[in-house]
């Protein structure tokens, strides 16, 4: 037998798949059974309220006593498990995606959120996008779920792509996006910009969301003889697609419309492959008038979407290191 043998590696990729799996599957598991044991105790919790706080602060000192090497029984977890029990009173909650993050996240959810809507959403991306504690507090102070989830976007994709395609590209797309981590200076060019963006990848891709591959910026493409650069092309793992963006410091205009379909059809063209979705395009101003972006869309044959975009103030230093690096994001590249 060939150890290199196709047969063989695909073989050995399925029982790596099956491995991790089950560790997946392991270690949700054992969170849930902690999360059960902690939604109890915060149900006795309540059950005695009327024996106010030292209640909860001789609980805390006897059970430390019983079990010296056991933490997270503190007085601060005992309130929170408490309040834990409170924020979800059935314990069908175990089937709910808050069972399979981490404590440490749902009590930032617990702190930060008051709607049970917002709080579930936020624990589907965690488990989507792995995100660290710091990463989700960022994402819940940066206003992810009103800018992602219940913003009303301007597109054209329900007309352009498949259904199934349409509404996970609507998914994806957020208004605004919050582009924090570019210092923010006077008369800033495009090109500034592009640059920005550039120079910190990851804390772009952080914002475009899960699945995006970065290809290049001032991305160039040759038509007929003349040349064409396209400001960001990405990939996008989700979608199986090409992503071009387009940014501007201005105002929305339908001529930036027109220039984004001729580059959409471009890459169509030269670039995407039978096994590819249909490319979509983003073009990314300083404003826009709504009424006016969703005119300019309407007869455009290819999938674009307009959105603004905001830079404020720099992204807090200790992500840094829990971000993919520009070298694991390109791995993933097609």
């Amino acid at each position: 037998m060939l150890l290199n043998s196709s047969e063989y590696l695909n073989t050995v990729e399925s029982i790596k798949q099956e491995i991790r799996a089950a560790q997946y599957r392991a270690s949700v598991s054992v969170n849930r059974e902690l999360l059960l044991l902690y939604h109890t105790i915060g149900n006795t919790i309540n059950a005695h309220k009327t024996w106010g706080s030292k209640f909860i602060e001789s609980l805390s000192a006897d059970i430390k006593l019983a079990f010296p090497d056991a933490s997270g029984y503190s007085v601060r977890n005992l309130k929170y498990m408490a309040k834990f029990a409170l924020a979800y009173p059935d314990e069908e909650f175990v089937q709910q995606p808050v069972a399979q993050i981490p404590w440490g996240h749902n009590t930032v959810l617990l702190d930060k959120l008051s709607s049970p809507e917002e709080r579930l959403w936020y624990a589907e991306k965690v488990i989507e996008n792995g995100w660290s504690r710091n990463v989700l507090i960022h994402q819940i102070e940066g206003g992810l779920y009103q800018r992602q989830a219940i913003a009303s976007k301007i597109t054209n994709f329900e007309a352009r792509l498949p259904a199934s395609q349409s509404e996970l590209a609507l998914q994806t797309m957020k208004d605004p996006y919050l582009f924090d981590f570019i210092p923010l200076k006077e008369n800033m060019l495009e090109r500034d910009i592009e640059q920005a963006l550039v120079k910190d990848v990851t804390k772009l891709l952080l914002e475009l969301g899960t699945g995006f591959a970065f290809l290049g910026n001032q991305y160039h493409l040759n038509v007929g003889g003349d040349d064409f650069y396209i400001d960001l092309l990405f990939y996008n793992l989700s979608l199986r697609c090409y992503v071009v963006i387009e940014l501007k410091t201005g105002e929305f205009k339908p001529e930036y419309a027109g220039q984004l379909n001729f580059y959409l059809s471009a890459v169509d063209g030269l670039l995407k492959k039978e096994q590819d979705h249909p490319s979509i395009g983003l073009l990314l101003c300083k404003s826009k008038n709504d009424l006016v972006a969703e005119y300019s869309l309407k007869d455009m044959s290819k999938p674009i979407g307009v959105s603004a975009y905001r830079i404020t103030s720099c992204l807090p230093e200790e992500f840094e290191n829990q971000l993919p690096s520009v070298e694991d994001l390109q791995k993933r590249i097609l």
